[in-house]
């Protein structure tokens, strides 16, 4: 830890969207919806919720509105809805997401596979879209995907990634997001990006989301901590992943990182016992195990055994 390393972190949770977007059996809408509630319940306060992105692409999230038709949002957390255009804006705020988030891959060939366009393409959405629910009086942000390299094009140059970010800077968003969408990246990546666009973005806050794919997820979670990140992305569990990569595994598992952070003296207001609790309640939902360790080896120290009796 030092003098730059917050004190405080805020966990938002991607597990019922960016989680179980891979599941291959349908998720029912009520378990989904339980799954937010737990989780609320756990002190989360800012959930990706569920995306609002073509059916046909991503059957997992058909029931976007209808999942937020059976949610209350307690007063002081944020529903996130993911978009990728116009028209996933206006769902999302007519479902009552009071967060969006937009998502554009910084190179050209995985933005098109992923979305369909160019990266500039996506940019010039993203703007509309900024506009648009700033407007409406949302929180907008934005996440770089693919920020620590690309499954199509490999190493990603770091200019090309401040780039993009100076680009879509430009559209005020409450938030930038860098994500290794296919867990490539190792600390000294993290800290080299994280501190020039800090350098570049001095007053924008930053946002980490990082994949476990290649068991380097948590030590760049911890390296964009001690970078001065204060929010990171989480699944419970560990599930997750991008389906129009390959061999993207899960996203580093909720639990697992808030063990990792409370042992080191940074708070995060979320009950880890009750995460836990819920990633072990979600596999028995999914009916496969999850990647997450903690579920199954436990915190540290484990409450005293009571004496023998005489």
């Amino acid at each position: 830890m030092n003098a730059t390393t917050p004190r405080r972190l805020t966990l938002l949770e991607v597990g019922p969207r960016d989680g179980l977007q891979m599941e291959r059996e349908t998720v029912p809408t009520e378990v989904k919806a339980e799954l937010v509630e737990r989780l609320l319940k756990a002190g989360v306060r800012r959930i990706e919720v569920t995306s609002f992105v073509n059916p046909k692409k991503v059957p997992q999230m058909a029931d976007a509105e209808a999942l937020l038709a059976r949610l209350k949002r307690p007063e002081g957390t944020w529903f996130t809805g993911l978009v990728l255009n116009r028209r996933g804006l206006e769902r999302a705020l007519a479902a009552g997401c009071n967060e969006v988030g937009m998502a554009l891959v910084v190179t050209d060939t995985f933005n098109r596979r992923n979305q369909g366009v160019s990266t500039a393409e996506s940019i010039a959405e993203w703007k509309d879209i900024a506009a648009a629910a700033r407007a409406a009086g949302v929180r907008v942000q934005i996440t770089l995907s693919a920020a620590f390299g690309c499954p199509f094009e490999g190493e990603v140059p770091v200019a090309r990634v401040l780039e993009v970010a100076q680009r879509v800077a430009e559209s005020e968003p409450d938030e930038i997001c860098l994500a290794d969408t296919v867990g490539v990246g190792v600390p000294a990546q993290v800290t080299e990006l994280v501190g020039r666009l800090r350098a570049l973005l001095p007053q924008l806050p930053l946002r980490c989301h990082f994949h476990n794919t290649r068991n380097t997820g948590y030590a760049n979670a911890f390296a964009a901590l001690e970078a001065g990140v204060s929010t990171l992305d989480a699944s419970l569990g560990g599930i997750g992943g991008c389906p129009f990569a390959p061999a993207a595994t899960g996203n580093i598992a909720s639990e697992d990182l808030l063990y990792l952070l409370q042992r080191s003296g940074v708070e995060t207001g979320i009950s880890l016992p009750a995460m836990i609790e819920t990633a072990a309640w979600l596999e028995q939902q999914l009916g496969h195990r999850v990647p997450g360790l903690l579920s199954k080896a436990g915190p540290f120290p484990r409450a005293a055994a009571r004496p023998a009796s005489p």
